[in-house]
Parts: structure tokens; sequence; C-alpha cells
């Protein structure tokens, strides 16, 4: 059987264990959805359903079987408009791209000009061409005074070919793109009402237990926060970043038994390979794609900061690449994620920039002279004592 058509097969089945374990759930059972390689592929019993069923039930008993997370119905409608959302967002995308192909196919050079090609001024160049204007000054003249590019580099950007092929094209796809807006506008008010119907959204106080933000006459503690805020505290994740965060992880984090289970969930964390006595890491595996993707996105805007995020991503990216700084910053977000759903009490505190250089100042030093004498060749950095005068 060839890749692909066991590749439909398998989705297939996934999509009829998920239907039956809703089915049983709707009818009040407790059902547990393990994964088939815990249970399959055993010597010494024959095939059929009902010693399957004794040999499930045998498993069972001994603690054998893992129990796969599968979140409640509140999370997996939360789950599927922040996904719906994450798809819309990406049909955006795809067509601003198509865009500047069609004005790149016309010999216009807008995007090299501007950095927003749906702005204010972006959207003035093309409804001007769309409705029949090709002068380059005239065309030039729409540009908003903010613009970093002169008058000149316009005119040149808007010196092209631009025919009534590229006119209709244009003219199709921003109507797409504000359709598509509207609906992402739309769903980020369905989110933000669902959220509140969801429980343990809403702050806790740890001390007198009162729900929603506020406290008891005799409490004395500081305000509560919910839990979308305080995971907007973590540098990088906004209120997006934090929904999707709630809809992949769901708010009960004792179906982890640590944080690292839950980035291991995710395939943040290396493989372990082993064969024989010899035992190495490899990649991460394809874990869940919209949840990676919120956290790929937080580590990025992250990068750009003097944060303890930022400098960690910057410290591993020197040594180790891009990648998999990506994939460690993500793990580490990930798991100051899961501490933070868990108790209400928990905040983000921000370490600094500097946390690398106040833990190990030895290899601050170390580093500092190996960049010394990598920008001087044939240079030997020696530190001495310092000598005070008299």
């Amino acid at each position: 059987m060839s890749g692909k058509h066991g590749s439909e097969e398998g989705s297939a089945g996934k999509r009829r264990s998920l239907s039956d374990y809703y089915l049983a759930e709707a009818a009040g059972l407790q059902v547990w959805l393990v994964n088939a390689r815990d249970a399959r592929h055993l010597p010494g019993r024959p095939k059929t359903g009902k010693l399957d069923c004794v040999w499930l039930c045998k498993l069972n008993e001994r603690g054998m079987l893992r129990r796969s997370f599968v979140p409640p119905e509140p999370i997996r409608d939360l789950r599927a408009l922040t996904r719906l959302r994450s798809r819309l967002a990406a049909g955006q995308v795809r067509h601003q791209n198509r865009i500047e192909k069609v004005l790149e196919d016309a010999l216009l050079k807008i995007s090299c000009v501007i950095s927003d090609l749906m702005g204010q001024s972006g959207r003035r160049f093309l409804a001007a061409v769309i409705a029949g204007e090709r002068s380059p000054a005239t065309l030039a003249a729409l540009g908003d005074r903010r613009l970093k590019a002169s008058t000149t580099e316009l005119e040149a950007a808007l010196t092209g070919r631009f025919r009534d092929v590229h006119a209709l094209e244009t003219g199709v796809l921003p109507g797409l793109i504000d359709g598509l807006t509207g609906k992402i506008a739309q769903l980020d008010k369905q989110i933000t009402a669902l959220l509140a119907r969801i429980p343990g959204i809403a702050g806790a106080c740890t001390l007198c237990g009162e729900i929603g933000g506020g406290h008891a006459p005799s409490c004395a503690a500081p305000p509560v926060l919910p839990v979308i805020e305080r995971l907007d505290e973590i540098t990088g994740i906004g209120i997006d970043g934090a929904q999707v965060i709630i809809a992949e992880l769901g708010t009960d984090m004792t179906q982890f038994p640590t944080p690292g289970h839950a980035a291991a969930w995710a395939r943040l964390t290396s493989r372990t390979i082993q064969s024989g006595a010899t035992t190495k890491t490899g990649r991460a595996g394809k874990g869940d794609p919209y949840l990676r993707a919120a956290l790929g996105r937080a580590v990025m805007t992250a990068s750009r900061t003097g944060t303890y995020p930022g400098e960690r991503y910057r410290r591993i990216a020197r040594r180790r690449g891009k990648q998999k700084a990506i994939v460690a910053v993500a793990r580490t977000i990930c798991e100051i994620a899961c501490l933070i759903i868990a108790d209400p009490g928990v905040r983000f505190i921000e370490l600094g920039p500097d946390y690398y250089a106040r833990f190990d100042a030895g290899r601050q030093t170390r580093n500092k002279i190996r960049e010394l004498e990598r920008l001087n060749p044939g240079m030997k950095v020696t530190l001495n004592p310092a000598v005070h005068a008299a």
C-alpha cells in the first residue's frame, strides 16, 4: 500500500475513533481513547473482537494503557473557532501574496517602497490603478507624507505595464480580504463570549477562593487576573495567542503530570533514538500545528525585544541555528503557560536580558575573550591584576 493511501486510511480511522468517542461521551459513559500502538502487535493471542475486548480490559487493569488527551466539549468548541480564525487569517495572507504577484507581473514594485501593501497608501495606489490611472507622478502623489520612500522612488516603483487583466485580478482580491477581515472580527467576538462561559478562565483568589477577580471582605490579597490576561503578560504572547493556548491545552492541567509532559505532547522536545547501548537525541516530531504556530509567532516577536526570552533566542541561535532556537524558546513559553494555567496565583516574571550574565560570569568572560581574539587574528588576550598607582 502506498504512503498516500495509508495516510488517508489513518486519518479516516482517527475521525471514526473520535466520532465513536463523542457518541459514547454523549451517552454518559466514561470513555478512554488510547493509542493503538500500546495494544497491538503483541504475540500470544488470536485476533478476534471478543478477545480484543478482554485483552484491553486486562491491560487497563494493570495500568498499561495511557489515556490520550481529548479536551471537554467547551474546549473543543473554542478550539474549532480559534482554528477557523487561523485558517481565515492564512487566507488573508494568501490573497495579499496573490496581489503582490499580480503587481510584479505588471512590473510594479510597490512592495519595495512601502512596508504594508494593504495600508492606507497601498490601498490608494491599488484603487487608482484599478480605476485606470497609469501616470507614475499622479500615483506617487497619493502616497502618505509619512512614507520613508521619496517621490522619485515611488515614481520608479509605480512605472510598469499594468494592463486591464491585471486590474480585473487586483479588483477582486481586496474585496475578499475585507470579507475575511469582517469574518475574523465576528469570530473574535464569539471566542470572547465563549471564553466567558468556560470554567477556570476567570481569576480565582488562592486565599479566600473567590472567583471572578474579587475577594471576600476579610481578604486583603491583590487583585487576581483571569488566565487570558496572565498569559498575555508573557513576552510575545498576545490576546489571540493566549486564546489559542487555552483552546489547544485546555484549562485542566492535571492531564499532564508536569509542564515538560505538555511540551512533549506538543512535540517541542527532542526525541530519544536508542540502538543497543547507544542513545542520542533526534528531531522534534510534528505536534499540534496550531499551538506550535502560535508559540512560533510568540518566539519571533520576543526575539526582537530586550527580554529574557529574546536573549535566550539569540543565545541559542548563535550556537545552534535559528530553527532550534525557535523550538527551544517555544518549549520554554509552553511550560510557563502550563504553570500559569494550573495555578491561579502564578504570574509571569521577567528575568531580564542580563540573566545569563548574572548566572555564569566565567562563561561570559570566556566568550568575550574569544570574540576579541576572533576580531584580532594572531593576538592573545590575557587578564592581569590591576595595579593601582601609589
